[in-house]
Formats: structure tokens, C-alpha cells, sequence
């Protein structure tokens, strides 16, 4: 099982509690570990979080400053975390833009979770769909690939996600009824769930309604 969350409501958490908006993002980085963990223990294929959007570029640098402090000091946290679970650690998105020693710690997360056989956790890292999607299609025209060869699979292969199965179930917290530009292609036909949670909260509680109100549903793919 694939599982993609849209980890929502850290600056809103942070507001209601009086606490300055990095405060909300450490809460939210804390509360990936539990739900990473939860994961592992009930068997999840792959998780991927949407930590960083191509978006984002537009916050207050200071806020940018904190956030890439914050990543920094997650990854090099949580690497004896990956080692004991096995987990297999990916990166989506584009580089340009992220700073170096951001992009030379996730290299070395990477390169070390590579031969891992446990959960495959993808972390979406100054990702948007669109900007996956362009990327495609230039691959695609760089490879003289002719339009008759040009499939939803050939598009799959050049999307960042190539070899991932696509999520059979988004989470999104914090309230919203949107996508954000995350996984367009991907979550076609993956069942959304939303809480009004902010993802500081998001405990395994509320991960595990979630996971019980996906077994409850019928999938159709598309059918009526």
C-alpha cells in the first residue's frame, strides 16, 4: 500500500497556540517520526510527504531560513531511525534552488537507505506536479520519443516518480479540499481523505481512522 500525505496546518497550529510559525513546523517535523513509525509496524509499502512545495519559495525568508535549518536537522536526527527500521529513503522534486548542503544531506540519506528493504519512505522536496510534468515532456522531446510511441506509460516512465506505484490513498490535514499540485498524474484515481486536523496533530489515532475508513471503501478506478 502507497500512502501520500499532504502534511497541512503547521502555521495555523503554531497561531492558536501563540507560538511563532517555526515552532509550528518543529511540532510537525516530531510528528513525522510517530506516523513514519506507524507506518513500519502496520506493514506500509511507501509513504510519501509532501514537505517542501515549489511554492513555497514565496514565504518570508525568514520562514524559508527556519525551514531549511529545521531539514537539515531532521535528516541528520532521524538517520539512526531509518538504519533500525530499514527504511529506503527517495527524493522527488526539483534541485534547483534547494540549498547545497540541504541537497548534499539528502544525497548521503539516499546513498546509504539505497540497498534498504523496508518502508519506502519518498519525501517531495521543492516538488510541484506541474513542473514534474514539464520535465517529462522535455525528457520526452530530448529522446525524439514519436508521438504514436507516447503513452500514459511512457509518460509514467519520465515522471519523478518512475518505478513507484501510484498512492492508493491521499491524506490531506489542516481542512482543505484541494490537491495543491501534488501527484496530479499520480492520484488519478486514489481515494482522498481529509481531516480538519492540523498536521501537528495528525497523531496514530486519527492515521489509523483513516486507514480504517480506506478498507471500508469500494475502489472503482474510474467505473461507475
Amino acid at each position: 500500500m502507497h500512502i501520500a500525505i499532504i502534511m497541512d496546518g503547521n502555521g495555523r497550529w503554531a497561531s492558536r497556540q501563540g507560538l511563532p510559525r517555526h515552532a509550528g513546523h518543529q511540532a510537525g517535523a516530531a510528528r513525522v517520526r510517530e506516523i513514519v513509525e506507524a507506518c513500519v509496524r502496520r506493514n506500509i509499502g511507501q509513504l510519501t510527504l509532501f514537505c517542501f512545495s515549489s511554492e513555497n519559495w514565496k514565504r518570508p525568508q525568514t520562514e524559508l531560513d527556519a525551514l531549511m535549518s529545521l531539514f537539515k536537522e531532521y535528516i541528520r536526527k532521524e538517520s539512526e531511525l531509518l538504519r533500525r527500521y530499514d527504511i529506503r529513503v527517495s527524493v522527488i522534486g526539483r534541485r534547483q534552488g534547494i540549498p547545497d548542503y540541504i541537497l548534499s544531506e539528502l544525497d548521503i540519506l539516499t546513498s546509504i537507505t539505497r540497498n534498504n528493504n523496508g518502508l519506502h519512505l519518498c519525501l517531495a522536496v521543492n516538488y510541484g506536479s506541474r513542473n514534474e510534468i514539464v520535465d517529462a515532456v522535455k525528457q520526452i522531446v530530448s529522446k525524439n520519443i514519436l508521438a504514436e510511441n507516447i503513452d500514459e506509460q511512457c509518460i509514467s516512465d519520465h515522471l519523478y516518480t518512475v518505478g513507484m506505484p501510484d498512492p492508493d490513498l491521499l491524506i490531506r490535514t489542516a481542512g482543505e479540499q484541494r490537491l495543491s499540485n501534488y501527484l496530479l498524474w499520480q492520484l488519478s484515481y486514489a481515494e482522498i481523505w481529509v481531516t480538519d486536523k492540523c498536521w501537528p496533530d495528525f497523531n496514530v489515532a486519527e492515521f489509523d481512522t483513516a486507514l480504517q475508513d480506506f478498507a471500508r471503501r469500494k475502489r472503482k478506478f474510474g467505473g461507475l
